[in-house]
């Protein structure tokens, strides 16, 4: 293959070479963006820029500097709305576009930034730029252009769109490659010049569609975040509904009513297992202080976190770290069949022949966390969560009938994982993309397009998150380093220990993610460790702000590093169990 040496102009002057396997290329030190002013009225915005290919510009004000999103300071900027590709469907009737929002800064710092929402999306989310774990800081209050979008459906808590086959692959993937060169040209008329760099993050299916983005659209961008990335939603969703079946069996109540989308309660032809009953909060907040006792110390000293999760898994044992009922179940051990469940659950969902349906979870204290079980109980049996989703928007063909009286978790016990499951691989008639095709990225090799460009991609996941799993993204990861050599100069995965979906559990949860990817992007400097800090009682007057979950053993403000993986932030031996000063990453 034919040795390609791409030209830089970067401050210092200098190519940074990276050989890898991928084909032996050589890759370059992208420069710093520099910074530019808001050019044009944004008064007139919406009636003075044309020429942007599809789309139509609904609205243009200007935002007075302030607070937008919980504490987080935000400059004067100008928030521009608009639509993509308008049309009404020959599927079922709707009307459907990709909507937008972008906040142009007036002092802008020459980047770009899309906000890859969650979710089934949707709805436009405020176009701030939120960059990983508890608020710190957005990408909007650093001077990014933002863009938000609702992947191309105007239902955010409805999966009904998923019957027309264009508005699955707008929410797939393609709303990111519509928007994304609209956005740049856009800013170019706003600003005088295009972006010099661009940078797209999420967390959930954000993070899945960084990870798409990273594959598919890796020409388009030069720094990646993804948090959480449910890369594999369609079968993550499989896996929430065979674990409904498996907390069935251990329900102690049943539920004689549910409800359909629109809120209409209705009455069950026969009462259904109340899943949230297979494991009390009690329960569970017992499972986590087991898995702490037997794991807190391996990573170097006992201050109730388990830094060293994977080695947790080959320390802790369901069987005899938790102490089997001998009576009635009260919050101080498990039933034998509980004890079956969870087992099961954390060994990733199979089919009746035993093969894998979805990857296996970690042991790990965050189970305790409210989040755990909603996601886990409540999501897993809702109509807008995964039961709807993989109805109407995973299975190919959809469910089609009866859309009004669709009820979750009716559906959730009957889906049949050996019939029902291998339907998020299929295509049929006008759906000629199956949802592992247009929800999942390409394969890793696809990674080669950023790399090649420069880009860098950082990820980070909480081991405790119930619906993606955190080993799901270690495979990911260590797939990418099977086909690239190099693959840790331009990539890297950031476990946070007892984090849940996103954010929250007893962990560290708030960071900041942005800066150190624009460091490495722009000025080469590769992040050896990541600051976190906890967000216990005190340390906001903000109630939002506050993770609750935060142990009162801790220091409320307790700091840790997280590290890339596979490090491990091993404690030092001396000094402060709360401060990040006092530990490595080994």
């Amino acid at each position: 293959m034919k040795r390609h040496l791409f030209s830089s102009m970067a401050t210092a002057g200098a190519l940074a070479l990276l050989s890898g396997c991928g084909g032996g290329w050589s890759v370059q030190q992208l420069a710093a963006a520099q910074p530019g002013s808001f050019a044009g009225d944004c008064a007139t915005l919406a009636t003075s820029i044309t020429g942007l290919t599809g789309t139509v510009i609904t609205g243009a004000s200007t935002v007075a500097a302030g607070t937008l999103v919980s504490n987080i300071s935000m400059p004067e900027h100008c928030l521009v709305t608009g639509k993509m590709n308008e049309r009404v469907s020959t599927v079922d009737g709707a009307t459907y576009y990709i909507g937008f929002q972008m906040r142009l800064p007036k002092n802008w710092n020459g980047r770009f930034f899309y906000q890859a929402n969650g979710g089934t999306d949707g709805a436009v989310s405020n176009a701030v730029g939120a960059l990983g774990g508890g608020p710190i800081t957005s990408a909007l209050s650093k001077g990014f252009a933002v863009l938000s979008s609702d992947a191309g459906h105007q239902s955010q808590t409805t999966p009904f769109f998923g019957l027309d086959p264009q508005a699955r692959i707008d929410y797939g993937y393609n709303a990111v490659g519509q928007l994304t060169p609209m956005a740049k040209d856009l800013i170019k008329k706003v600003y005088g010049k295009a972006p010099d760099r661009s940078y797209l993050g999420g967390c959930s299916n954000g993070g899945r569609h960084a990870l798409v983005a990273a594959t598919r659209y890796g020409d388009m961008y030069d720094g990646i975040l993804a948090g959480a990335p449910g890369y594999n939603l369609p079968k993550a969703a499989v896996a929430q509904l065979w674990g409904v079946q498996q907390y069935a069996t251990v329900a102690t109540a049943t539920l004689a009513t549910d409800k359909t989308a629109s809120g209409t309660v209705v009455t069950l032809p026969q009462p259904l297992p109340d899943v949230s009953t297979a494991f009390t909060p009690a329960e569970r907040s017992m499972i986590g202080s087991k898995i702490i006792a037997k794991c807190d110390a391996l990573d170097g000293v006992t201050d109730n976190w388990v830094g060293d999760v994977a080695a947790c898994q080959q320390t802790f044992s369901v069987s005899t770290d938790i102490p089997t009922c001998t009576g009635a179940r009260d919050g101080t051990c498990l039933t034998t069949a509980q004890k079956t469940v969870l087992t099961n659950v954390h060994s990733g969902a199979k089919n009746t022949a035993g093969a894998a349906l979805y990857a296996s979870f970690p042991y790990d204290a965050g189970i305790s966390s409210s989040g755990w079980a909603s996601w886990k109980f409540s999501n897993s049996t809702g109509v807008g969560r995964d039961p709807g989703a993989t109805a109407f928007i995973f299975m190919t063909p959809p469910k089609t009938t009866d859309t009004a009286n669709f009820l979750g978790l009716p559906f959730a016990m009957g889906f049949n994982v050996d019939v029902d499951a291998p339907k998020i691989f299929a295509t049929s008639g006008i759906y000629t993309e199956s949802a592992m095709s247009f929800m999942a990225p390409k394969d890793t090799s696809n990674l080669s397009t950023l790399r090649q460009r420069g880009g860098k991609l950082m990820i980070y996941h909480g081991t405790a998150d119930p619906v993606f799993s955190y080993n799901d993204t270690v495979s990911w990861m260590d797939k990418v380093k099977t086909d690239f050599n190099d693959a840790g100069s331009w990539t890297k995965l950031y476990p946070v220990p007892g984090m849940g979906h996103c954010s929250g559990g007893p962990a560290a949860d708030q960071f900041d993610m942005i800066e150190p990817l624009v460091n490495w992007v722009e000025n080469g400097s590769a992040p050896a460790a990541v600051q976190a800090k906890a967000r216990g009682a005190g340390t906001s007057t903000i109630a939002a702000l506050i993770n609750a979950e935060v142990p009162t053993t801790w220091a409320a403000s307790r700091t840790r590093p997280l590290c890339p993986y596979p490090q491990v932030a091993r404690y030092n031996g001396t000094g402060d169990v709360d401060s990040a000063s006092s530990f490595t990453c080994k």
